[in-house]
């Protein structure tokens, strides 16, 4: 694990004493495969990196409907969890494993001195906050100017691309809640999708042909 993160952050230009600061103050967690790692409602206590797997990022509103905003690989941060501590703001997110997943936990109350002593650092963060937002604004303007049906099919694109996949392994409920409608609208639209030769279906699982 120290190797894999070594490796990670040297790829981001992070300089060797900082590494070395990181992987002392830091802790490996692993998670499995629907685990939440961040619960709304929470106060974010550590900022993970993701050394393996894959994470999704979703909005949640006081009646518990959801809307995905985006996933993290390896190498990449949740920077919502950052600048929810930073505010001292509760989160209004969750961040779930979507596969078994390895992360390296560090502790917030270091991160505020790095940024000031390091520039790699900071320029590590902020690249994290622009990749975030480009993403946000992808969602919203798929929400906006995109009919459901296309939201759906840019919905399991975006799956694919993130876990290297053609197969979604969701059920339609699951997907449902992520895209905030219900299980119903989910399956007439898979239906419509599969006649356009687009996916094939099959129980708890999606192909993308």
């Amino acid at each position: 694990m120290q190797e894999s993160l070594k490796s990670i952050l040297s790829e981001a230009g992070i300089e060797d004493e900082l590494i070395q600061e990181i992987q002392n103050v830091g802790f490996p967690k692993t998670a499995r495969s629907g685990e939440l790692i961040i619960t709304p409602g929470s106060t974010s206590m550590h900022m993970p990196i993701v050394l393996e797997g894959l994470l999704s990022v979703v909005r949640q509103d006081e009646d518990a409907n959801e809307i995905l905003l985006y996933y993290l690989e390896g190498g990449e941060t949740c920077a919502m969890s950052l600048a929810c501590c930073i505010e001292g703001k509760r989160n209004d997110f969750k961040v779930t494993a979507e596969d078994e997943s390895v992360l390296w936990m560090i502790p917030m109350n270091y991160l505020d001195g790095w940024i000031q002593k390091y520039k790699s650092f900071r320029k590590y963060i902020f690249s994290s906050y622009q990749v975030r937002f480009d993403e946000l604004l992808e969602t919203i303007d798929s929400i906006t100017f995109l009919k459901l049906q296309d939201r759906l099919y840019k919905f399991l694109l975006d799956k694919k691309e993130a876990t290297r996949s053609y197969e979604v392994n969701m059920s339609h409920q699951e997907i449902a809640n992520q895209m905030n409608t219900s299980r119903v609208v989910i399956s007439r639209l898979l239906k419509q999708l599969e006649r356009e030769g687009k996916i094939e279906q099959h129980r708890n699982r999606i192909e993308i042909l």
